[in-house]
């Protein structure tokens, strides 16, 4: 990518003006409450932003539109258990948390059960937060390392360095601000870039005319039931029942167990505040993330009539170039273009019978359409075939480079810097608040609790501050793995969260509704369901949305059974969860 002076100005005037808004937002009370949770007084739109800015990381944006591109629009079915789960988790979670005045979701478990159901569910959660957040920084380094060839683990290093200063210097405060002014940036730019794609495409070639290409490609599967000829296939990931159970479980974790979601909340003035901010989320949350998604589509119908590239990571490309396969990817590519050709007057045709409304003749280019696309796949898996085969062990999923190679094609100079830096923003916004919450568990949920000396409210704040810097540096050398996850970095971070929060939310349901279970006995459960978890994962028995409600299901179940065998007398707690 031809990266101008122009884009560099626009991407540092912007990412600095984002780090000085936040260190000049970040001042707050010297102690563990405002410093984690802002002195719990923020307003609904600021807890909104926060929840929106903590989900949308650079990963949506850098890989839900290649997503689109390779498998259609079917991926927003993985939030449509969301709304629901909002219902719940205002419900259940919100009044409950807010009722004991607690810094971590955690300390609701210590009250019900004892301290090693807490200790373990909190260390679950910074597990699974910790890796998960390393990936996230990984998502911005890769785009500047692909876009322009910097080094890959300097980049980890600067990006993850820069998010530090404001996240360490401000808490919870400068996250939230930050995230508010991330937001208007991200979507304003996401909407440019959509707006250039039609501006792109032919003249004579209007918006619905783009989607007509895409929906005969079969990009448009918004709703798949997963049902074949065979019955239900477990394996398929998105598809409406996965989407609606698997998608609500998983939700209902991530929102009311995950300390990076319940510190957005906690922060709010009041119950209703926390849940007007929940509600919102789970009204626009689906329709942002199709728009993110429609934006794949746009792309993918640009390319029906320009050139796509066989793989579009350019650096993998030139290393297979150098190599022995070179005369073999050269063939595939040489394929690939021809096809390309034929896709072009396919697409032409069916331009001209949609105006003509022909519709024996819209079947007939449908048709040819996916003949294409299936044949187009299978020569784009054999490319990434010989990618692996020229550099073992590179990474052969080239989703997350897609958007990013279109930007570099069709933005103009100052666009591209710009689009760059929201991708940098999102980035900040979700890694930001779970560095909060992965500090805040750290210190409320480990060294208070085993720490023999008593600290003063001023050494707890500076205490919280290098457990925020600790795990900016253990996120960051996370980073330096996330290269080769064989995945495209939206579902590597779906995948990883689906292996822990369904035996933490199983945790919390047993807390809620099970009143008779007590600390042992759930305890246990949810070292069995965790590891029933990871065997399913696997033996690649199913979808990885569906192991939510199994670690769920199995904590629930084991921990029922458990205790009919055991008589211990767990603390409860009763008016709050009654």
């Amino acid at each position: 990518m031809n990266f101008q002076v122009t884009d560099w100005i626009v991407l540092c005037i912007t990412l600095l003006g984002v780090i000085a808004f936040g260190i000049y937002k970040s001042k707050t009370s010297r102690n563990l409450e405002g410093y984690f949770l802002s002195n719990r007084q923020m307003s609904w739109y600021l807890v909104l932003l926060g929840i929106m800015g903590t989900q949308a990381s650079a990963i949506t944006f850098l890989t839900a539109p290649g997503q689109a591109y390779t498998d259609g629009m079917r991926f927003v079915q993985y939030y449509f258990g969301l709304p629901l789960a909002m219902i719940v988790v205002c419900i259940t979670f919100v009044p409950l948390f807010h009722k004991l005045k607690i810094f971590t979701a955690y300390e609701f478990l210590e009250k019900r059960f004892d301290l090693k159901t807490r200790t373990l569910t909190s260390f679950l959660f910074l597990l699974s937060r910790g890796l998960s957040t390393g990936i996230s920084i990984f998502a911005p380094s890769l785009i500047l390392h692909s876009m322009l060839g910097w080094d890959i683990y300097i980049t980890n290093m600067v990006m993850g360095g820069l998010l530090i200063v404001y996240t360490v210097t401000g808490g919870a405060k400068a996250v939230a601000y930050t995230q508010q002014l991330q937001f208007a940036i991200i979507y304003a730019a996401m909407f440019i870039a959509a707006c250039y794609a039609l501006k792109s495409l032919p003249q004579g070639v209007s918006f619905t005319e783009a989607l007509h290409i895409a929906g005969k490609s079969g990009k448009l599967n918004v709703i798949t039931t997963g049902i074949t000829e065979k019955g239900f296939d477990w394996n398929d990931r998105y598809n409406l029942f996965s989407g609606i159970i698997g998608g609500f479980f998983l939700a209902l974790s991530y929102f009311g167990t995950d300390q990076s979601q319940v510190g957005r909340y906690l922060t709010a003035k009041d119950t209703r505040e926390s849940r007007l901010g929940l509600l919102l989320n789970g009204l626009v949350k689906v329709p942002l993330q199709f728009g993110i998604l429609l934006i794949g589509c746009l792309v993918f119908a640009y390319y029906s009539f320009f050139q796509a590239p066989l793989f579009f990571n350019k650096a993998q490309e030139e290393v297979v170039m150098k190599s022995k396969y070179a005369g073999a990817y050269s063939a595939a590519e040489a394929k690939y273009i021809l096809l390309q050709q034929s896709r072009l007057k396919a697409v032409q045709d069916l331009t001209v019978a949609e105006k003509e409304k022909n519709n024996s003749q819209i079947q007939e280019q449908r048709l040819q359409l996916q003949r294409i696309e299936k044949e187009g796949n299978d020569l784009r898996k054999e490319a990434k075939e010989i990618v692996g085969k020229a550099s073992p062990g590179s990474d052969t999923n080239d989703t997350n480079y897609i958007f990013l190679h279109f930007v570099g094609d069709v933005l103009p100079a100052g666009l591209v810097g710009l689009i760059i830096a929201i991708i940098f923003l999102a980035a900040w916004g979700s890694i930001a608040a779970a560095l909060n919450s992965l500090a805040s568990c750290t210190m409320c949920d480990f060294h208070k609790k085993f720490s023999k000396k008593q600290l003063s409210p001023e050494e707890e704040y500076r205490w919280g501050k290098l457990y925020t810097l600790f795990w900016g540096l253990f996120c960051i050398v996370i980073a330096f793995f996330a290269y080769n996850l064989g995945n495209s970095l939206i579902e590597a971070v779906n995948i990883l969260g689906s292996w822990f929060y369904g035996t933490i939310l199983g945790i919390f349901l047993v807390a809620f509704y099970m009143k008779k279970v007590k600390g042992n006995a759930v305890f246990i459960a949810a070292l069995l369901a965790e590891a029933l978890v990871i065997t399913v994962y696997l033996l690649k028995i199913m979808s990885f949305l569906w192991l939510n409600v199994i670690g769920a299901a199995a904590v629930i179940v084991f921990a029922f059974l458990l205790q009919l065998t055991f008589r211990d007398g767990a603390t409860e707690i009763k008016a709050e969860v009654s």
